[in-house]
């Protein structure tokens, strides 16, 4: 198993922060890289909850695993390509002042071989600079959808 974290402080209430990721289909307003973003389930939130993610040409399913409000939320993705076993997302959101420190740990299993392992440590590194990205899309999105400086 290969994890790369990456964090970022959000000039926002850890509960703005969590209305936002807890809005599981919205992604889409927020996260740069996804171009749009649907409920695949008719729960809207907690474990089960299933959105499917465009993002250029894949097609990306996500599964909520841990529904903690307002602190943790993760998810398993599917539909990458297959030699990416099991791939999970774990957003943590600690309390700081009035800002918001916000963890994204993305977790590969891609197989015990070195060969496999190597694949997840190219593919970890991706996914850094995307979840990058998706905390910069985040705080960016509460700036200005809260009035709150980014």
């Amino acid at each position: 198993m290969t994890s790369v974290e990456r964090t970022g402080v959000i000039d926002a209430p850890r509960d703005l922060v969590w209305a936002a990721l807890a809005e599981f289909e919205a992604i889409s307003a927020w996260a740069p890289d996804v171009d749009h973003s649907c409920l695949m389930t008719t729960q809207p939130d907690g474990v089960g909850a299933t959105r499917r993610i465009q993002t250029a040409r894949a097609t990306i399913v996500e599964t909520v695993t841990t529904w903690d409000p307002p602190g943790t939320l993760a998810y398993r993705i599917t539909g990458l390509p297959p030699v990416l076993r099991d791939v999970t997302n774990t957003w943590r959101l600690t309390p700081s002042g009035d800002s918001t420190t916000v963890s994204l740990v993305t977790s590969i299993d891609a197989g015990p071989r070195p060969p496999q392992q190597l694949i997840a440590r190219l593919a970890a590194k991706r996914f850094a600079a995307a979840s990058e990205r998706m905390i910069d899309g985040l705080a960016r999105h509460l700036a200005t959808t809260n009035g709150v400086a980014s």
